[in-house]
């Protein structure tokens, strides 16, 4: 059996949450340059990871929409006009970095567009169908790429070469990459290595792989946990559910590997609806599990502004402003995660226990407790978040039993003091949650 090769972390990573950036979306400019105006807004929510999305140009042969797929890129040594200049996005990671953010691009690393400058220069690197001719990813609609060939070695050091680039020319942080499991593993190994000898790099998988995390990358998408939580809320499955899925990832993942927790991303926006959509009321208790459970959380461009658009993913669409509350759970949450070393993310961070209740059919009961042994816990202070969630529409009386729990804690958002102990009462609104901290 082959042993694995975990990934070391940048320390810098334990604390993290991510925001995703649509540069495209979030300003009336669309640029670098606009984004960077709100680069203070987003460290004060309590990121600390910003992904761009991809910033190169877009290909014009078969292109969808006006603007066309961010994910169909014709050179990927260069930066798409729509957002500006290379200078820009190098001042635009510069000023990330004065304010202690890191920045990481989007990269796609699985196909480009038809008229990539790759297609001239070499076209025996792309994948061919029965009739010889370039082949986009089948199954899908994706008419407007088509796919490299990773069995030619010459791609992988383009691709490596490239990434590079980035790194060395921007002074970028890492990346986000697209269908990550749809290009070999020998390739992310070998290109995390070389990342890694220039500058300690955050990788986040777009797949839900745990063979992905061997060697290769520090995230992957919890996609099983968002479309658990969504089933939950929208009352076609349970809440049991969502403690089989915790149970089942406890016991099959590495206690290393980051899962990237989320209500909404580009994908979901646009093609499934926001995450007003698919979690209706259930969208503030999804939240809170987001950024106290296990996982790295995501924020997406306009959640934390109340966006309730979807926004067109071809075409120029402003982020619309509205209900500020998300902003503000947000900023309450992602503040509790930078201080409480038992939500730092894995392998910094404590895991989830469950705590018995009266109610374990609707209400979710946890504990992460960083006291003892846990690696935050460097002055052995008794460090403990205690979460209560109910999972369902209707209010309920939740009497705790004889748990991990006891002590006594502060109300996250009243400040109240309590001590939770076996027999301890509390009252949950529908969909309602309580989050303590000792």
């Amino acid at each position: 059996m082959t042993e694995r090769r975990p990934v070391q972390h940048p320390d810098w990573t334990r604390t993290a949450a991510i925001y995703q950036l649509n540069q495209r979306q979030l300003t009336p400019e669309g640029t670098f340059r606009a984004a960077q105006e709100h680069l203070e807004r987003i460290r004060d929510l309590g990121a600390s990871i910003v992904w761009l999305m991809p910033v190169h140009p877009i290909g014009e042969v078969n292109r969808k929409g006006t603007l066309g797929s961010p994910y169909a890129i014709s050179d990927h040594r260069a930066v798409n006009p729509e957002f500006g200049t290379t200078e820009d996005l190098r001042a635009f990671v510069a000023a990330a970095h004065e304010l202690g953010l890191k920045v990481i691009l989007d990269w796609v690393a699985n196909h480009t567009a038809w008229d990539h400058v790759l297609v001239e220069e070499h076209p025996e690197f792309y994948k061919r169908d029965r009739n010889g001719r370039f082949r986009p990813t089948p199954w899908w609609d994706w008419d407007d790429i088509i796919d490299l060939d990773y069995a030619v070695p010459g791609v992988h050091e383009y691709m490596a070469d490239a990434m590079e680039h980035w790194v060395r020319e921007c002074d970028v942080d890492g990346f986000r990459c697209d269908v990550a499991g749809f290009v070999p593993m020998d390739f992310w190994r070998a290109v995390r290595a070389r990342l890694d000898a220039i500058k300690p790099v955050f990788m986040l998988a777009e797949w839900e792989e745990r063979d992905l995390h061997d060697g290769a990358f520090d995230a992957s998408y919890a996609w099983a946990w968002n479309e658990t939580l969504h089933r939950v809320a929208s009352g076609s499955a349970a809440p049991e559910a969502l403690v089989v899925h915790y149970a089942q990832h406890q016991g099959s993942w590495p206690q290393d590997a980051m899962r990237m927790t989320f209500v909404s991303n580009h994908d979901h926006n646009h093609a499934d609806g926001t995450e007003y959509d698919r979690f209706g009321d259930a969208l503030p208790a999804a939240i809170v599990l987001s950024v106290v459970g296990e996982g790295i959380p995501l924020i997406y461009t306009g959640q934390e502004l109340g966006n309730r658009k979807r926004l067109a993913f071809f075409d120029k669409d402003l982020v619309e402003e509205g209900d500020p509350h998300q902003a503000q759970l947000y900023g309450t949450l992602l503040g509790l995660k930078r201080e409480h070393p038992s939500l730092w993310n894995a392998p910094w961070g404590a895991p989830m226990t469950r705590v018995p209740t009266s109610e374990p059919e609707r209400v979710l009961a946890f504990t992460r407790d960083s006291g003892g042994d846990a690696g935050a816990g460097t002055d052995g202070a008794d460090r403990s978040v205690l979460a209560l969630v109910n999972l369902s529409p209707e209010s309920a009386t939740v009497v705790l039993g004889d748990g991990p729990q006891a002590g006594e804690y502060a109300d996250l958002f009243t400040g109240e003091t309590v001590r939770p102990d076996d027999g301890w009462s509390t009252d949950l609104p529908a969909w309602g949650f309580r989050v303590l901290r000792r």
